[in-house]
């Protein structure tokens, strides 16, 4: 069977990722690798994890020696890298462990595979999930495409950009057989509850403040996570070797707006008076360097791969708030423990 590492496969997209090559490539066994950091949640696949052709591997990619371990007991003939850390609240205060995983175990994992194949990349595939946020910030017009310049503005984006140029250049030096895609803001079910959509939905069930950094008037380009899910498929399947592709889901929201938009959509399905869950909002001080504006220009993957978004923001927002509330055992599992004391220094 051809042998597939998909790192980050516990985490949001991630799993959903998981899941997806699983359950269409039955043919195809899917190493799963992930740290199991505290956005890491292997309740997120329980559904697969007694498939056939399915292995967990609880691993860090931060740690070269047990990379190249694994490099070298598997055949692993497509490597998929979502494994991140992602929030750009955490970068800012402590913007080292974003270097250690997002920049070294990137590189971690390109020396492995290089070593593993040894120029001999026929059949091979390199494919590095990337943020819009390497680009920085819009203004009031324009879009983000695949040639604009990179301009990051936290820790976190940073060291995305960084990870970004170190695989182009193993392509260029190496020849490595690389695809890498930049996604906008993602949403959907199983999302950790620190970022906004997950953190709101939380909050207004317990009757807590829905904290809006700034004039909330920061706009935001919102991906379904199984939108995003598709086109990583659609990438590895049939995008192009060296080619970049950004994933947005033409999607524009300011963050007051879509949180207004929340409220209304939980009222009713909380059976509460409209306008209850509004009074929640309060706005705090803007962490710094807050871009002001993301916005994708997804043409490319369309034109060339057939891709487009499946949902109207409105129609993925349902099924998400749908989900939370089905699932409101995962959601106090998840904001248990640490992350409580996170949560009350982050927005106390």
């Amino acid at each position: 069977m051809k042998q597939i590492l998909i790192t980050g496969g516990a985490g949001f997209i991630g799993s959903h990722v998981v899941r997806r090559f699983v359950k269409k490539y039955p043919d195809c066994h899917i190493f799963n690798l992930d740290a199991l950091t505290y956005a890491g949640n292997l309740e997120n696949i329980a559904d697969i994890e007694n498939e056939p052709n399915y292995s967990f591997i609880k691993g860090d990619i931060v740690d070269a020696d047990f990379i190249n371990d694994l490099f070298a007991k598997h055949q692993f003939e497509g490597v998929l890298h979502l494994a991140a850390e992602s929030h750009v609240d955490r970068s800012i205060t402590d913007p080292l462990a974003f270097v250690k995983t997002n920049v070294i175990g990137t590189m971690n994992l390109l020396n492995a595979f290089k070593e593993k194949w040894k120029g001999n990349f026929e059949g091979k595939r390199f494919y590095h999930i990337s943020t819009d946020e390497v680009y920085g910030s819009l203004g009031a017009e324009g879009l983000f495409t695949e040639t604009t310049p990179y301009d990051p503005n936290s820790p976190y984006s940073a060291s995305k950009a960084s990870s970004d140029h170190f695989v182009r250049a193993y392509g260029e030096t190496y020849g490595l057989p690389y695809v890498l895609t930049n996604c906008s803001n993602n949403y959907g079910p199983n999302h950790f509850p620190e970022k906004l959509i997950p953190l709101f939905i939380n909050n207004i069930i317990n009757n807590k403040s829905l904290p809006v950094y700034g004039d909330g008037n920061y706009t935001r380009d919102w991906l379904f996570v199984e939108d995003h899910a598709v086109a990583i498929d659609l990438v590895f399947h049939e995008g192009k070797n060296h080619e970049t592709y950004n994933i947005g889901g033409f999607n524009e929201w300011k963050n007051i707006d879509l949180v207004r938009l929340l409220c209304k959509i939980m009222d009713s399905k909380l059976g509460r008076e409209e306008g209850t869950s509004e009074k929640l909002i309060t706005y705090v001080k803007d962490r710094p360097g807050h871009d002001l504006r993301y916005a994708i220009d997804a043409s490319k993957i369309n034109k060339e791969l057939g891709w487009k978004p499946s949902v109207t923001f409105e129609q993925g927002l349902e099924r998400t708030i749908d989900w939370y509330l089905a699932n409101e055992a995962w959601l106090k599992n998840v904001t248990s423990g640490e992350y409580s004391k996170y949560y009350e220094k982050q927005y106390n």
